[in-house]
């Protein structure tokens, strides 16, 4: 987790740019400061709930990075009232309007790539929205995240689309000045174009989330590889369905989650991929199907391996396809010193 974090973060200053890290995969204060050096610098958020959370902790600048719905506005005022410089974002003149009158400041969120919400620099909706908030002092600038990126696999298909997402957001920022209104703000990222971007010129801020973590489906389109993955969930042998080439473990999808975020890539790891308890990897392991408290574990199709005798009682520890999913299943973490010793437990909050 060290590691990840590191990388990332010499890979901002190297591009010239800040790091907004997304705390909605970790959901964690003692990671949070881990991100930032332990000062609680700009963080990113995806519900009010964390905002609260990390603004209690200490963090007085916060992204909340989904669009806004005027029903939570008051929950918004609060927290700024609180001393809590939290910004959201928006890309209707209707979401514009309410937020003016709130006097709650924003980000225009900006379509890279049509895979989500945004407006595109040419939509005249841009100049209207822009307007709105800028009479009411409210205009910060503009963000957008390439989501397509998790679709395709390699350091040169990321960093096309990193590409894609500067020249939207960049060409929504010169478009808005144009037009008289000031954009300071011009935020970029997803974990896989965070780590492939080779040029932010115009672009303010980088953000990422699962990074620190790291997942399955992260190692499956080449942004990492399976031994940068820091988070798993342990789980005991609890028995055998030897005619079937089954092995029963106590971890179904209630610990791991439904993601099957790797089904659509080249290799398929079921619910997780299956390593020993000091985690390495099994050969040709997986959790091949899951019930809500029972994991199955066996041979991937195909794979050129024997299944392993695993004694019931035997420990393993599975990683996950979606890092996000799978912590949201549970109440805190059990650090591993790098260095050896005693774990620590770092508790989680739900943040819904």
């Amino acid at each position: 987790m060290t590691r990840n974090i590191e990388r990332l973060a010499a890979r901002a200053r190297a591009l010239g740019v800040s790091l907004r890290p997304h705390l909605k995969t970790a959901k964690c204060i003692e990671i949070a400061r881990r991100l930032g050096g332990d000062m609680p610098g700009p963080i990113t958020v995806s519900t009010l709930a964390e905002a609260e959370a990390f603004h209690a902790a200490g963090h007085g600048d916060i992204l909340y990075a989904v669009g806004i719905a005027p029903q939570k506005l008051a929950r918004v005022q609060a927290l700024r009232e609180g001393g809590c410089d939290l910004t959201v974002i928006l890309d209707s003149p209707e979401q514009a309007k309410a937020v003016a009158e709130a006097r709650v400041p924003a980000l225009i969120e900006i379509d890279s790539d049509g895979h989500r919400g945004g407006r595109r620099a040419e939509d005249p909706a841009l100049i209207e929205i822009g307007r709105i908030l800028y009479g009411a002092e409210c205009l910060r600038g503009v963000m957008t995240h390439a989501g397509d990126s998790y679709g395709v696999r390699g350091e040169a298909a990321h960093a096309e689309f990193a590409e894609r997402e500067r020249r939207a957001v960049v060409a929504a920022a010169e478009v808005l000045r144009r037009d008289g209104l000031p954009c300071p703000a011009v935020s970029v990222g997803s974990t896989p174009t965070a780590h492939a971007a080779r040029d932010l010129t115009g672009v303010t801020e980088l953000r990422a989330g699962v990074y620190m973590f790291f997942d399955l489906v992260m190692a499956g389109i080449e942004v990492c590889e399976t031994e940068d993955i820091a988070l798993s969930v342990l789980t005991t042998v609890i028995g055998h369905q030897r005619d079937k080439g089954w092995i029963m473990i106590d971890a179904g999808w209630m610990a791991m989650s439904r993601d099957r975020g790797t089904a659509a890539q080249d290799v398929d790891q079921g619910y997780g991929l299956v390593c020993d308890a000091e985690g390495r990897i099994l050969d040709g392991l997986i959790v091949g199907s899951a019930n809500q408290e029972h994991g199955v574990v066996s041979l991937r199709p195909g794979a050129d391996a024997a299944l392993p005798d695993l004694p019931i009682g035997t420990r393993l520890r599975i990683l996950p396809n979606h890092a996000c999913a799978t912590a949201a299943q549970h109440d805190r973490y059990h650090l591993l010193p790098a260095a050896g010793g005693a774990p620590k437990v770092w508790h989680r909050f739900g943040g819904w």
